[in-house]
């Protein structure tokens, strides 16, 4: 197909969120959404192979976590004979979807995001709503916002990365590079936590040439759906991104275990990454190449709070940082450090106050702070880690409580800890659990290395301080302990294009989402020299008599 001109994409910015205020327009309209969902529900999801769908009759269902007597969708699991399907129908759409000019691939991830910003932002929201327990402003920036800037600065970002391009060219030759597709499939594997997530793990292979598997999280299948069905409606070829839901260790063994298994991209939990890096190098001899394993797992995030640090301001990010979405986060508080002085001058008291103010339910009722955990093993092991903090003496100042009748709802939870190694400050809990643990103030900089040695892994961290000397120190021993480190700002919040995220150590491989940087994953340089002047002679000067 004939490229005419040398295109640029239009100018790129953050999808602006949305308030849902009383009143509101969106707030209306995001209402009539839910109304309308709940009045559907429930949905029948079924896999999608090569654009159509597949129904395989064997079922399964994404309960609503707040009211687990109701489910939102019922899906089929993807069997043997349709995940095989899934990967050769991927594999036939490959070389046309990877020489496809880059424009159009750009134009089709630019109509995804404004369809999602645009008119399926609401319908989007609520299935995050009801199916994975974000209240409102949660699901805007997840489903609406994340999503939006993943397709569009994805597009940017390849951009960039096409225009980089060799700076010397020897007389009489032209260097180029270009940036192929990996040769084979990539399997994309979604966590249930970030709607944004589930549509960016296909999407950024994809947006470069790649074809992908996506398994979504079963806890998020409805909203993974909807994501799918707007890629297809925005463009993408039917064989491009085919979408497995289904029982995680039938599918992904059967992926890893292909000869054209190319890439890995995962969000999870480390212990089942690690486990797929052991299965992916056991079947090392069954690839053409080297696999690609990019993932994002864990984290035990920590706020350490100097002696200078402003109080109002370190108690209220540290609220919404441990609080906010249930502490289902991987960027989550849940190690707090503080200072003695500004731990009794203050900062306890306020911390206990703020946290009274937290409004756990059901989060159709917009003045709730929290809604429920996203099942019942996530609210068997929350519980059962606060009861482990007690048995280790941790005396629990708030919450510690859960209860599980209706929905799986679990109270905000302050515990003080004597013993910085105590197991909930080690252990990855994935609720709403802080643990404080207080430190003398002429202790910081051994409190710092605690910080740096207690736990497994690096993803992130915040050091709120007035004190630029304090600052400095700790982002120095920090260095390894965070892949995205703030001051006197919570721990969570990273916004494409701004905060590139990821972390190191279990955390992760700390490829960064939302920059550049992911983009080197997926691709496979070729490097192209074109000589325009012919030899006349293969001697050399130095050879002459």
């Amino acid at each position: 197909m004939a490229q005419l001109a040398t295109f640029k994409v239009p100018a790129i910015d953050n999808e602006p969120m949305k308030s849902y205020a009383p009143g509101s327009p969106e707030r209306l309209a995001l209402e009539a959404a839910l109304t309308q969902m709940e009045q559907e529900l429930p949905f029948e999801v079924p896999c999608v192979i090569n654009g159509k769908p597949v129904k395989t009759g064997k079922l399964a269902k994404q309960l609503i976590p707040s009211d687990h007597a109701r489910h939102l969708c019922t899906y089929h699991d993807a069997d043997e004979a349709t995940v095989a399907s899934a990967i050769d129908g991927a594999l036939a759409a490959k070389a046309e979807w990877e020489s496809m000019p880059w424009s159009d691939r750009a134009a089709i991830f630019l109509k995804a995001a404004d369809l999602v910003s645009k008119k399926y932002r609401y319908k989007l929201l609520a299935a995050t709503i009801l199916g994975q327990g974000k209240n409102a402003w949660q699901a805007e920036i997840d489903a609406a916002a994340e999503l939006s800037d993943f397709f569009r600065f994805g597009v940017k970002f390849v951009e960039e990365l096409y225009a980089q391009q060799p700076s010397k060219n020897s007389s009489g030759c032209w260097n180029r590079v270009e940036y192929r597709a990996l040769e084979g499939f990539v399997l994309a594997v979604s966590p249930f936590n970030f709607t944004a997530i589930g549509g960016n793990l296909p999407g950024t292979p994809a947006l470069v040439g790649n074809v992908v598997v996506w398994k979504p999280a079963p806890a998020a299948t409805y909203s993974s759906y909807i994501i799918h069905q707007i890629l297809l409606e925005a463009g993408v070829p039917g064989g491009v991104i085919q979408f497995v839901p289904g029982p995680p260790p039938e599918v992904v063994s059967q992926a890893i275990s292909h000869p054209d298994f190319a890439a890995l991209h995962f969000t999870g939990s480390t212990v089942v990454f690690k486990k797929l890096w052991k299965d992916i190098a056991a079947n090392i001899d069954k690839y053409k190449g080297y696999p690609r394993i990019v993932g994002e797992t864990g984290g035990k995030n920590f706020h350490i709070v100097h002696p200078s640090a402003e109080i109002q301001n370190a108690v209220l990010q540290t609220v919404r940082g441990g609080f906010e979405y249930q502490g289902q986060k991987c960027s989550a508080l849940s190690r707090l450090y503080v200072a003695s002085s500004v731990w009794n001058g203050g900062f306890k008291d306020l911390l206990l106050a703020e946290t009274a103010k937290i409004k756990v339910g059901g989060p159709r009722d917009p003045t709730n702070f929290m809604g429920p955990v996203i099942g019942k093993p996530a609210f068997e092991k929350i519980t059962g880690y606060i009861a482990k903090a007690k048995e280790a003496g941790g005396e629990v100042l708030i919450g510690g409580t859960g209860d599980d009748s209706k929905g799986y709802f679990v109270q905000p939870t302050v515990i003080l800890t004597k013993d910085p190694k105590s197991i909930t400050m080690r252990e990855e809990i994935f609720g709403p659990v802080i643990t404080v643990y207080v430190y003398e103030d002429a202790d910081f900089e051994k409190t710092l290395d605690l910080v740096n040695t207690t736990s497994e892994y690096a993803l992130t961290g915040a050091i709120f301080a007035s004190d630029r000397k304090a600052l400095l120190l700790a982002t120095d021993k920090l260095r390894n302990a965070a892949g995205n480190v703030y001051y006197n700002e919570k721990c969570t919040g990273a916004v494409v294009g701004q905060q590139p995220f990821g972390g190191a150590r279990a955390s992760g491989t700390n490829d960064k989402a939302g920059s550049i940087s992911i983009f080197y994953r997926f691709v496979s340089a070729r490097s192209i020299k074109e000589n325009f002047v012919g030899l006349e002679d293969f001697g050399y000067p130095s050879n002459l008599a």
